[in-house]
């Protein structure tokens, strides 16, 4: 059956892989909003790719059409950046929260199947080894650690799909997604600091000849998943092989590429160094310890291992990841730097304030 697949927030990094890959290897048509279109050139133009430039919050009437017209909901939709969580934290609620339940009610009234995108942070300060989806406990912060804003908002959708589908039959999957990294990740030449997820804000740092700070000194440990292996999973969930995704929370992760924010900073000047017209800049960088309450604001508080068990991916998906950590930090630099600007003009040094 061709499937007609509604995704909102389309150009996102998540977004424009999937939509990528469902268009190259599926005969489904895509119906996508989003407030720009940048990371979706090899999209436009496609039959089976309808894109309008929206808002979900303005443009309400297009999003409920479009719920009741498609078979499958995809709200990519949210506010993922912990700087923001700290200084801006009712945004993040009202965009996270807010209009994602609204989408959430549109699909329970026109009986649609929905997949939501949970993430691993609703774990929190959780001390277990790995967490699982049906059995680790939410370990949150207190009120005046505002950067929980985020997982508490996806928490609560968590448990609001959860009751659609208990009360009222909702077709739901919740995946949540551990550190995923690739190509259209962020913008690396965002010279703000906290712009962007820390791989990119990372690259952005070192190909400026900039510090590379390291959150309270870049002790945490997380586990990068390649994109290419997120969407392999993703489309799985899509596709639903014998009802296999329906009502069930997937952690999409790897536990084997785990890595220190520290390693990280390391093996990325290193590897940036490495690149035609970037050696000098990789040179100049310097990794530089700072104090969460200095670079985030009194607000932040952190969250030292993620580790995702994979067990019901593994079981109802027949989904693994493949992609070794080296590699996906590979291909990811190869997409921002191979094609990417190297003369001075684009290399200088731009002020930042951690």
């Amino acid at each position: 059956m061709s499937l007609k697949i509604l995704i909102l927030g389309v150009n996102g990094f998540i977004g424009s892989n999937l939509s990528e890959y469902i268009l190259k290897h599926r005969d489904w048509s895509i119906f996508g909003m989003d407030i720009q279109s940048g990371k979706l050139e090899k999209c436009l133009g496609n039959p089976r790719f309808t894109f309008v430039e929206g808002d979900i919050t303005i443009n309400r009437e297009w999003v409920q059409y479009h719920v009741k017209k498609c078979d499958v909901v995809i709200p990519l939709v949210a506010i993922a950046t912990p700087a923001t969580y700290v200084k801006d934290p009712l945004a993040v609620f009202e965009l996270d929260f807010e209009a994602n339940l609204a989408i959430v009610r549109d699909c329970v009234r026109h009986k649609k199947r929905i997949l939501f995108p949970s993430t691993s942070e609703v774990y929190g300060m959780n001390p277990e080894r790995e967490f699982d989806e049906e059995t680790s406990n939410f370990v949150l912060g207190p009120i005046n650690k505002q950067r929980w804003i985020y997982a508490c908002s996806k928490q609560l959708l968590d448990r609001v799909i959860y009751g659609y589908g208990f009360e009222k039959r909702l077709q739901y999957t919740l995946f949540r997604p551990f550190n995923w990294i690739g190509p259209k990740l962020d913008n690396i030449w965002a010279a703000k600091e906290g712009s962007s997820r820390v791989l990119t804000q990372f690259v952005g740092n070192i190909i400026r000849g900039s510090n590379v700070y390291l959150v309270n000194g870049g002790s945490q440990r997380r586990c990068f998943l390649y994109i290419d292996d997120a969407v392999e999973a993703l489309v799985r969930i899509i596709e639903n092989k014998n009802g296999g995704a329906d009502g069930r929370i997937f952690n999409i992760g790897d536990a084997r590429n785990d890595m220190s924010i520290r390693e990280l900073a390391e093996i990325l000047v290193e590897m940036i160094g490495s690149y035609p017209g970037y050696a000098e800049a990789a040179r100049k960088a310097k990794i530089v310890p700072i104090e969460s309450k200095e670079y985030y604001g009194a607000g932040y508080e952190d969250i030292l291992v993620r580790v995702p068990s994979i067990r019901n991916a593994e079981t109802h998906l027949g989904w693994r990841p493949t992609t070794d950590l080296k590699t996906a930090i590979r291909k990811t630099l190869d997409y921002y730097l191979l094609a990417g600007p190297t003369d001075s003009a684009d290399l200088r040094e731009t002020p930042t304030t951690p």
